[in-house]
């Protein structure tokens, strides 16, 4: 829609959650700023206060359907340091693999059902067949392929947790009841269906990139920093590890950095014009603090997979380009890269003599008064900051979502694809779909990531079909 020199694309399509993007044009068509705003607010930070920890973990599960088991992980770490514990090693096993499961089925929603369209289609077809129905009219077998996958992460989760969105079977401690032998066997079993998806999908990606030479070059793609957890020889992990950073040379900026200690590093700020905070890295400032997390972030502070097939695709990834790889288009890549990884480490972990044990859970009281859980959602680095009184109630919570550090980036990339593509006085889908693409890319997560720091700005304009300014009301 055109308001006088705005236009508004509301909503985003194709995300989860609601958003909308506002280009402004100067006197000649051209765009001269954009934003990407995040219209929805949830707050499950303040409705927290007052329950005891050790609910936590079952009520940050209800933050979001896609990715509730990146919470449960996030807060039932929270609360394991809360109570001073170290879960038992089948624990930390289970937790993993329910991990590495949620991040398969989000990342096949994503690339799948979310941006195959585009890929499949073009950037410039018909926006009544851009969906999933669209793909499976023009290729019946990559339609199938997405589905399949999908199932088989969701699948593994209902096998462990009871049910597929909201499970609450991780818990402080471990996790509620061990893996039985049928159903390892059963997970097991769809394993080599899985990996044969994923590496025809990865064939597949590839194909197409030829086509999309004008989109890599302009989606997102300009130096930032990129922030990942990584194991103790830097390589791919999505439960455990430390915080690591690198410039956009490829250069390492930070590592070893204690994911509990996250606010010396990680400064959040709010703008008065979404409820999606912004993250940034205090040695650097605000704006020029801006760094990527998510797939495309991980494979870049990752100096390896640690699973065969994984492995040889991030050789090859990491060939895209000498420095590390920065355009946002590449982030699907990078998607299917882990999708590849996480079947693969699947099976291994599922093969583990200790998979089956009985010693699942630690018991124990809480012995501190704050804690911070820290682990890799498929959109990025997630932070559950906990702080409970004598009682275990909880008093404070922060959230630090991966949508949330991708902010800045997602803004200067709508900026980008946007100045390049965007004629405001000859408008086409094709325009306005590769700026909602760009935002694709980083598949945001707005349930997930809308919160309050402090007291948050809210202005409303009401705007004129002339684009006049009728009447505006601010509140702080």
């Amino acid at each position: 829609m055109k308001q006088g020199n705005t236009i508004v694309i509301d909503p985003v399509t194709r995300i989860e959650g609601h958003s909308k993007i506002t280009l402004h044009l100067n006197e000649d068509g051209r765009v001269e700023d954009a934003r990407f705003h995040v219209t929805q607010f949830r707050g499950f930070e303040k409705l927290c206060e007052g329950r005891p920890f050790y609910e936590m973990p079952s009520l940050m599960a209800r933050i979001c359907g896609i990715c509730p088991v990146s919470h449960l992980i996030a807060s039932a770490k929270a609360c394991d340091s809360l109570l001073a514990v170290k879960i038992p090693p089948t624990a930390d096993k289970l937790r993993r693999i329910f991990g590495l499961a949620q991040v398969t089925q989000s990342h096949a929603l994503s690339l799948f059902y979310l941006s195959s369209p585009d890929l499949l289609l073009g950037m410039d077809a018909d926006p009544a067949k851009t969906n999933i129905f669209g793909v499976a009219e023009k290729n019946p077998a990559l339609a199938l392929d997405g589905i399949k996958l999908r199932q088989f992460g969701q699948k593994i989760i209902e096998r462990l947790g009871g049910k597929r969105i909201h499970p609450a079977w991780i818990v402080p401690g471990g996790v509620s009841a061990p893996l039985t032998e049928v159903d390892r066997d059963a997970i097991l079993e769809g394993i080599p269906d899985a990996l044969a998806i994923a590496e025809r999908t990865l064939e597949w990606f590839k194909g197409t990139m030829e086509r999309f030479r004008e989109e890599i070059s302009t989606f997102g793609n300009f130096p930032t920093m990129f922030m990942g957890i990584v194991k103790e020889d830097n390589g791919l992990t999505f439960y455990d590890g430390k915080l690591r950073m690198v410039d956009a040379s490829g250069k390492v900026v930070a590592e070893r950095l204690d994911p509990t200690n996250y606010s010396d590093y990680i400064g959040e700020k709010v703008e008065p014009w979404s409820y999606l905070k912004s993250t940034y890295y205090k040695p650097k400032g605000f704006p020029e603090g801006v760094y990527r997390v998510g797939p495309l972030a991980r494979l870049n502070v990752a100096d390896r997979c640690g699973t065969p097939r994984a492995d040889q695709e991030l050789a090859e990834f990491h060939e895209l380009q000498r420095t590390a790889v920065l355009s946002s288009f590449h982030y699907h890549h990078a998607r299917l890269i882990e999708i590849l990884y996480c079947i693969e480490r699947l099976e291994q972990l599922l093969n583990d003599p200790e998979i089956l044990s009985k010693h699942v859970r630690a018991i124990a009281h809480p012995n501190a008064l704050e804690g911070v859980g820290a682990c890799e959602a498929p959109r990025g680095t997630l932070f559950h900051h906990y702080k409970i009184d004598e009682q275990g109630l909880i008093r404070w919570v922060n959230l630090v979502i991966a949508t949330g550090h991708n902010n800045l980036a997602m803004n200067r990339s709508v900026l980008q694809v946007a100045k390049h593509f965007v004629q405001g006085k000859r408008l086409t889908p094709g325009m306005l779909n590769r700026v909602e693409a760009v935002i694709r890319c980083y598949d945001p997560c707005l349930s997930c990531s809308t919160h309050a720091l402090g007291q948050m700005d809210l202005q409303i304009q009401l705007i004129s079909p002339q684009g006049e300014v009728l009447d505006e009301v601010i509140r702080k």
